[in-house]
């Protein structure tokens, strides 16, 4: 049996794990959807400027144009990056948007934690 660590390795071996440098470039050239995917009692210290929250339990339905859940803004042909708090159910999450057929995801190495010791905006929660 896998563990919780085991998926997170498998999932950060197959998903670009971006710093937060590399982000904010990112970010800066537009047409990203940066996916918040912490919980609503964790966006409460702010997130990242322009993120979209997601929690990590609802972005399958979130991403799939086919459930009445779906969140305007994902489309499998866009650059998705998630992020968390530190990192590992960001990983996981963009794995996830690969199997359901995304073929441009990446997470932000070290989440939140990452972004804010980096001295990156933050914005006030959502």
């Amino acid at each position: 049996m896998a563990s919780a660590r085991d998926l997170v390795m498998e999932a950060r071996a197959h998903v670009d794990g971006l710093t937060p440098s590399q982000v904010a470039a990112e970010l800066a050239q537009g047409d990203r959807l940066l996916v918040d995917v912490r919980e609503a009692d964790e966006t409460a210290a702010g997130t990242i400027p322009g993120a979209t929250p997601v929690p990590r339990g609802l972005l399958e339905f979130a991403a799939d144009p086919g459930t009445p859940m779906h969140v305007p803004g994902f489309d499998p042909a866009r650059r998705v990056i998630c992020f968390c708090s530190g990192g590992g159910r960001s990983a996981l999450a963009a794995r996830s948007l690969q199997s359901l057929g995304y073929t441009d995801v990446a997470h932000l190495d070290g989440g939140f934690g990452a972004w804010t010791a980096d001295g990156r905006p933050v914005a006030p929660p959502p």
